[in-house]
């Protein structure tokens, strides 16, 4: 299946462009999956089949114009209500929103301090984390630097390649022996002199465009304490590729959303404990000032631990629990390199499961006085649980880049993976917080 973007100058204008998603093959006959564009902003995707011979654009843009017909309006808006802790906010930015380059506020920073720290947590991968520097480096946004933090190497290939290669660019290398993403996350912290931290993986390729969309909500609003970004896929040649993103992949959709604790969305009423419906760990930013004051990632989560996952489910929440909004905002595109196997998909579907209540035990050992409010949401937790989790049958599409969207069955045997994982994850979380006891934060180390 074809991966592509297609821009148009608004639904029924002229077709802008249509290219491969970055790294993908050049678009040819048969299923191509496109990100539509209108007039460079993201506002869905859609699935079509393009014939032998026949124009690949005009048919995407009809396709376009039919699948996002009810969603998106002829200028690229979507009606629905706005404001923090309203739902979705549904009515687009102004024109050109998307370009703006929005530096954030630099009350504290010393001379030559960079606005925006990019983190990239990486083990032995340096050929994608080439690849994922190579778009770091092409961000539009001014005034940011990378740091690579290499965790637990067990080779100098990761030094090598940022030595050789990108430190004369400005890229900075750092090493974290303690074995876990989070552990890499918080030493990204403690180096980082930015007061916007934002985290990307090794497989992501960013959109020129990614930082400044993600880091330009945090200078209008100074209780915004995290930003996510939209993450779509780079290559769905495999079968595993093709139904992980059937049943939404990592996209949250092509709605901006804001969450606020002193106004609880009514359509959330696991609210603050659905952390997975805030973003996802390749595409957030934070506020550095917040996220240190919340003591960064639980160490005991997060891959490469035995909680398998979770510690950006774990920095989300408490980011919101200590008063700070949260948003999420499409215009700030990734695009991920889902894993091609079919092994792959069962690791990341009993990954998911474990991930999510090891990070649920975490917030409680964490933040005890919680427990009472997650007790309260125990049955409807445990009802979402399990339909997270369950087989699903084939169905139409439905909202583009909606979760659930595509017409490939879920495997009853991945529903039983994810809930295999959801017995594990407290278990996993506790042996891997043995493994950390009197670890210290290393910004307090380094105090």
């Amino acid at each position: 299946m074809g991966v592509g973007e297609l821009d148009l100058d608004g639904l029924d204008g002229d077709v802008l462009s249509l290219t491969p998603a970055p790294g993908a093959p050049p678009l040819g006959p048969g299923e191509v999956y496109v990100l539509v564009r209108l007039r460079g902003r993201p506002v869905g995707t859609v699935l079509a089949h393009v014939g032998e011979g026949e124009d690949a654009a005009r048919t995407l843009a009809a396709a376009a114009r039919e699948q996002l017909a009810g969603f998106v309006s002829r200028r690229g808006e979507a009606p629905g209500p706005s404001g923090p802790g309203s739902g979705p906010r549904t009515e687009g930015p102004a024109a050109g929103e998307a370009e703006r380059v929005v530096r954030p506020a630099r009350g504290g920073r010393g001379a030559g301090e960079p606005g925006v720290s990019i983190v990239v947590a990486t083990r032995e991968r340096d050929a994608q984390l080439a690849r994922a520097l190579d778009s770091l480096l092409g961000q539009d946004h001014p005034d940011h630097e990378i740091l690579v933090v290499d965790n637990n190497p067990a080779t100098d290939r990761t030094r090598v390649l940022v030595e050789r290669h990108y430190a004369a660019r400005g890229v900075r290398y750092v090493v974290e022996p303690v074995p876990g993403l989070a552990a890499a996350h918080n030493r990204g912290v403690a180096a980082a002199r930015g007061a916007v931290l934002a985290f990307t993986d090794d497989d992501v390729v960013a959109d020129p465009r990614w930082l400044s969309a993600l880091v330009a909500p945090f200078a209008d609003d100074p209780r915004l304490g995290c930003v996510t970004g939209l993450i779509l896929p780079a290559r769905l040649t495999t079968p595993a590729q093709i139904l992980l993103e059937s049943h939404g992949g990592f996209t949250k959709g092509f709605a901006p959303r804001h969450f606020d604790p002193r106004r609880p969305p009514p359509d959330e009423p696991l609210f603050p404990f659905t952390a997975g419906r805030f973003g996802s760990g390749a595409n957030m930013a934070f506020r550095a000032d917040a996220l240190r004051a919340v003591g960064g990632f639980d160490p005991a989560t997060g891959t490469g631990t035995p909680a398998r996952g979770g510690d950006d489910l774990y920095a989300f929440a408490r980011i919101v629990v200590a008063g700070h909004r949260l948003s999420y905002t499409p215009d700030a595109l990734v695009w991920h390199h889902h894993r091609e196997t079919w092994q792959d998909l069962e690791n990341q579907a009993y990954g998911y499961g474990a991930g999510l209540t090891a990070y649920l035990t975490a917030i409680i050992a964490r933040r005890p006085a919680l427990l009472p409010a997650l007790l309260a949401r125990v049955p409807r937790g445990l009802a979402h649980a399990l339909a997270i989790s369950a087989h699903r049958d084939a169905g139409d599409q439905s909202v583009p880049g909606g979760h659930g969207a595509r017409s490939h069955p879920w495997p009853r045997s991945l529903s039983r993976l994810e809930r295999r994982g959801m017995l594990y994850g407290p278990l996993g979380y506790l042996r891997a917080r043995r493994r950390v006891r009197g670890h210290r934060l290393p910004w307090e180390v380094a105090r």
